[in-house]
């Protein structure tokens, strides 16, 4: 035996834990997965889970109940989705028009709507006025457009200044404020502005400050936490303004790697509570947003698809699927990552199967960047089994590629 070579050990991911397996399948709402497919009439396809959102979703009510929730439609647009989640939420925010509509759509008040991004156009702004919503503003330029706009409907824009702090949040997996930013107005900036705002077209009811996506240390959310609140005291002391709200973003991050952890909330929410006590002449008349997408949906959604082909090259095996990164870019590394890592993959028709091999896990396009998994321990695979990618619910379908080489688009279920 000594000679052999010993089975490489399946590397457990940490997220591989919020669908059911029963019958050696996955099972997501009393359903097997081969049944969903079946249901979808097609592979591949992307499956979202009611029940994998609300417990996200509870969960964060319990860590933070004296903040509103928002859900950020970026992270994944599907209408269906939105409509459901604007039931369980507080607000929900939109990067474009066509987010706007989705959100109008559903039973969410005009006024708990915000609409962020560096680049809205005038039909988009002129949309935002008229519907009632809050804009984020993101320059002084695009102030001076509402403005305008404003003054020619006879209509009153309501404000929340989007702020690129002088402080950078650590450890995260996007940055997005401190330093120098394409979002929103540099805090020594904002002098104009709020002569800007004395115009009566303009109604100025918030603050956001967002600093960057996809944080797994708690340490580091606290601190951005801690400056968040000190520079709003400051910016009060110096302009003197009302807020309604002060939305600080989201950050919080989800595991998708070997060695990530899930994030802890509390220290997170104990830090939130100690700061709503030490600055109550912010807090007392003012509500305090968490703005959230990827940590609401990530993990509830699985993308999959067919092993079409199983095949063999110089000692290597490779299962070819009718998936690839044309519909789930990110999966396949080329959304973000330095490194290419492996998300969390499976057989999802043979979640008991003990009976293992090492395989890469590719596309159909004709580039070797298609890739799903490599050099992944997966149990025996064969032709028409099912594979399935985790923590595939956020900026997967919209985020990808889809008409690359014209393949046929994956669809979309929600049960």
């Amino acid at each position: 035996m000594s000679d052999l070579k010993k089975p490489k050990k399946q590397i457990k991911h940490a997220s591989m834990t919020q669908f059911a397996v029963r019958d050696n399948e996955i099972n997501i709402a009393g359903c097997s997965i081969s049944t969903i497919a079946t249901i979808a009439g097609q592979t591949p396809f992307y499956i979202y889970s009611k029940e994998a959102i609300k417990t996200n979703i509870d969960r964060l009510k319990k860590y933070f109940p004296q903040v509103s929730l928002h859900y950020a439609i970026k992270a994944n647009p599907m209408p269906q989705l939105v409509s459901y989640i604007a039931n369980l939420v507080d607000g929900l925010d939109v990067a474009s028009g066509k987010e706007l509509n989705i959100a109008l759509a559903s039973d969410m008040p005009a006024e708990k709507i915000s609409f962020a991004g560096p680049a809205k156009n005038p039909q988009e702004l002129a949309m935002a006025i008229a519907s009632g919503i809050t804009i984020n503003v993101e320059s002084l330029t695009e102030l001076e457009r509402i403005k305008n706009i404003a003054e020619a409907t006879n209509a009153i824009a309501n404000i929340a200044l989007r702020i690129n702090p002088d402080f950078e949040l650590k450890s995260s997996g996007m940055k997005m404020g401190g330093g120098s930013q394409q979002f929103g107005i540099d805090v020594e900036q904002l002098g104009p502005v709020f002569t800007l705002l004395e115009d009566p077209h303009l109604q100025l009811i918030g603050l956001h400050i967002f600093t960057g996506s996809q944080n797994l240390n708690p340490q580091s959310i606290i601190s951005a936490h801690d400056n968040i609140f000190a520079l709003v005291q400051r910016l009060h002391k110096q302009y003197g303004f009302t807020l309604e709200h002060l939305n600080i973003g989201g950050g919080l991050g989800i595991p998708y790697f070997p060695g990530d952890k899930h994030l802890e909330l509390t220290e997170i929410s104990d830090n939130l509570k100690k700061l709503f006590n030490e600055y109550q002449d912010i807090t007392n008349d003012c509500e305090i947003i968490l703005e959230l997408g990827r940590y609401i949906v990530g993990n509830a959604g699985l993308y999959v698809c067919e092993v079409t082909d199983k095949k063999t090259s110089r000692d290597k095996t490779y299962l070819i699927t009718n998936g690839g990164l044309h519909h789930h870019l990110a999966a396949s590394g080329n959304f973000g990552q330095i490194i290419r890592k492996n998300y969390p993959v499976v057989v999802a028709n043979k979640m008991d199967s003990s009976d293992t091999q090492l395989v890469d896990v590719v596309g159909p396009l004709c580039t070797p960047l298609d890739i799903l998994a490599s050099k992944m321990e997966l149990p025996h695979a064969t032709i028409g089994d099912l594979i399935a990618v985790h923590q595939s619910g956020a900026y997967g379908y919209t985020a990808s590629p889809r008409d690359f080489l014209s393949h046929s688009h994956p669809i979309e279920l929600l049960l």
